[in-house]
């Protein structure tokens, strides 16, 4: 099954774009931060969590190395076909049925910041149906300062630079932004809608979606856990 391109959202560079303009080489490249100490210190050891945009399995593969049992979703073939150790579903976030509920649900990658309200509830909905009874939802935010003080640039220890060209209104309180990620051999781009949060207007959306801040993980309240209200 091919995907088309979503309306606003592009990419370039060798190999497989997904519908959201992310590169699959790209992201199979790009080492792991910090975030799986974040969600392991914040979750019960051994917990069933349910990844939902998965990627090529860059946060998929530690957790399953600190012992958790993942299920692993995205609608990109290309970049489930990276994914070992997990069961793996291809599907829209939106539109998911996991068959079952989960310790953890995990949203990343500042899918929460989805440009379309409708997709924003859609992504919050499944993260609510999905999640068990005493469970946690983990979100990663935009830091508050994503979409100013452009360009910016990050040179990153393995000699890639990941550089955040800009940030343009669009309307409706939606961005069109630029990523630039530069390799010694490669270069990728990607350009996506994201509608800035403040943090009362997360914790609305929360709310609509039957959620609620449990407590945030990160000075900077990039991470959050978030439980049923």
């Amino acid at each position: 099954m091919s995907l088309e391109m979503r309306e606003g959202y592009g990419g370039t560079g060798p190999g497989a774009i997904t519908p959201d303009g992310c590169a699959v080489e790209f992201w199979a490249r790009l080492p792991v931060g910090d975030e799986p100490d974040i969600i392991a210190a914040a979750v019960p050891a051994g917990a069933s969590v349910l990844e939902l945009g998965c990627g090529a399995g860059r946060m998929t593969h530690p957790l399953i190395e600190r012992g958790f049992t993942v299920t692993a979703v995205d609608e990109s073939a290309e970049m489930l076909e990276r994914v070992h150790g997990a069961r793996t579903i291809r599907s829209a976030i939106e539109s998911l049925d996991a068959g079952g509920t989960f310790d953890v649900v995990l949203l990343a990658s500042f899918l929460v910041h989805a440009g379309d309200v409708t997709v924003r509830r859609g992504l919050l909905d499944t993260c609510r149906r999905h999640v068990a009874d005493g469970g946690y939802v983990l979100i990663q935010r935009e830091a508050h300062d994503y979409h100013t003080n452009l360009p910016r640039e990050r040179v990153d220890p393995s000699g890639f630079t990941l550089r955040i060209v800009s940030a343009e209104p669009v309307g409706e309180g939606v961005n069109s932004v630029l990523v630039e990620c530069v390799f010694p051999d490669a270069t990728w781009t990607q350009t996506f809608l994201a509608r800035p949060l403040s943090q009362e207007q997360f914790e609305e959306a929360l709310a609509e979606a039957g959620l609620k801040v449990d407590r945030y993980l990160t000075d900077d309240q990039v991470w959050v856990r978030a439980v049923a209200a």
